[in-house]
């Protein structure tokens, strides 16, 4: 198992229809989808978690980055959904990021690929890497069409972060107690993301 093979999975390969476009599995909650993820990378996502396949940024440079970001980033969440380890792999997948943006790897990238470079700045329950996340999609956005729905999401995150400090429908999963405020914003449709 290799980078090639996350990439391929997860844009599926060159050559395919599907390639470059959206995918309905990567926005919704797909169990079939899930646990494909978990039994085929299970392996790999225990591996990036313990902070290995960093050889795969030296190898590859950023397609190498960008598919550790997708096993941190997007495949615990798939993998481990609604548990606390869907979250374990967000550290070192903000790190990847940040270091393939400041090193200007993530302009190399293909639209979609740059989209979820981002994402870990998106998922950060920080301000500083929210504002980062809105700066990076709306560059994103304002050079290819197709993104604003994604920078609106950003937005969005951004505001729950502004207004909580944290992703609130995160706090049962994480075993984080909800102020009253929260519960009240979680009473709302959509609240989850």
């Amino acid at each position: 198992m290799n980078a090639q093979d996350v990439l391929d999975f997860w844009f599926l390969p060159a050559g395919d229809p599907g390639h470059g476009k959206a995918r309905p599995e990567w926005f919704r909650k797909d169990p079939a989808f899930d646990t494909q993820i978990r039994e085929r990378f299970g392996s790999l996502i225990a591996q990036a978690i313990a902070g290995g396949l960093r050889e795969w940024d030296l190898e590859q440079g950023a397609q190498g980055t960008l598919a550790r970001i997708l096993v941190l980033d997007q495949f615990t969440r798939n993998a481990y959904r609604e548990t606390p380890e869907s979250f374990a792999g967000d550290t070192l997948a903000l790190a990847a990021a940040q270091s393939l943006v400041e090193s200007g790897g993530d302009r190399a990238l293909a639209p979609f690929q740059r989209a979820f470079a981002y994402m870990p700045y998106e998922h950060a329950e920080d301000a500083r890497m929210q504002q980062c996340a809105v700066d990076l999609f709306a560059r994103l956005a304002g050079e290819h069409e197709g993104f604003t729905e994604m920078l609106d999401y950003a937005h969005r995150h951004r505001g729950v972060i502004a207004r909580f400090g944290r992703f609130p429908h995160r706090n049962p999963i994480l075993g984080r107690a909800s102020s009253a405020d929260e519960l009240q914003y979680l009473s709302q449709p959509g609240a989850g993301f």
